[in-house]
């Protein structure tokens, strides 16, 4: 667990095996909410990449699913915490991924890269609540 923790924290790195990993992110969550408007949460610095895969990520969702493409929104007021500095930080950080939640906040997706961890070691399943996320 520890090396690859340690390994998580230079997974946004390479910008072309990150950004298959955000899409890829993005369509396992869409069939979680099931919902036409969705408002996205990323990270600050991974905002640029995910707004180039978005489009990309509904067709492929849309396709798979047999529906019409949702509306994704990027939060532009809400971003995920930064990456940790550290293997030993403490403070509140996301090492990368995105949550997608329902418009109106009811349904909610953690689906980054911490919470795929928490899945593998600690037999966790991935965080879709009711409410309100708390980053």
């Amino acid at each position: 667990m520890d090396s690859a923790s340690k390994e998580f924290l230079h997974v946004s790195d390479d910008s072309e095996a990150y950004g298959m990993l955000l899409k890829n992110l993005m369509v396992q969550s869409l069939p979680r909410l099931k919902e036409p408007a969705i408002l996205l949460s990323c990270r600050e610095i991974d905002r640029e990449l995910v707004e180039s895969i978005l489009e990309e990520a509904k067709k492929e969702y849309a396709e798979k699913a047999e529906v019409h493409p949702p509306e994704i929104t990027i939060d532009e007021h809400v971003y995920l915490p930064p990456s940790p500095t550290d293997y030993e930080d403490h403070g509140l950080f996301c090492s990368g991924g995105v949550v997608l939640a329902s418009q109106d906040g009811k349904i909610v997706c953690k689906n980054t890269v911490d919470a795929r961890l928490d899945v593998v070691f600690r037999r966790k399943l991935p965080e879709v609540c009711p409410g309100i996320a708390n980053y």
